[in-house]
């Protein structure tokens, strides 16, 4: 089945990743009801096996709960747009202040990579 743009982005909402399909999938539910835009498509999505719709639940207001099949994680990865490449030298320096986003040292990012760049030299002279 050939998605549309909105029943793919329904899927990669409903799984939690970004409009490339890339992303941890840390869920897998949608819940839409008759008269929303949504559900139409997810009834579509569902009749195609790409989800289960688990029908109307009281504990979402009466809508309907629905939730992404193997085949439909599989239509998310092959049909997702393939993302842009980027410039190296700039996704270096991102992977850069990630690195010391993730350390919380306490020290500025200008003193964090001055010391990474002594403690490379000093590394480099010792091997």
């Amino acid at each position: 089945m050939t998605l549309t743009p909105k029943q793919l982005h329904i899927l990669q909402h409903s799984l939690g990743v970004d409009k490339y399909g890339q992303g941890n999938q840390y869920r897998n539910r949608f819940v839409t009801g008759p008269g929303s835009d949504d559900f139409a498509d997810c009834r579509a999505l569902a009749d195609a096996g790409l989800m289960t719709d688990h029908g109307a639940r009281e504990i979402f207001g009466g809508d309907h709960h629905f939730t992404i099949t193997p085949a439909g994680i599989d239509a998310v990865a092959s049909q997702s747009p393939k993302p842009p490449k980027v410039n190296r030298s700039k996704e270096r320096s991102k992977e850069r202040y990630r690195q010391f986003l993730r350390q919380d040292t306490g020290e500025s990012f200008r003193t964090w990579l001055l010391r990474n760049e002594h403690n490379r030299k000093v590394e480099r002279e010792y091997a």
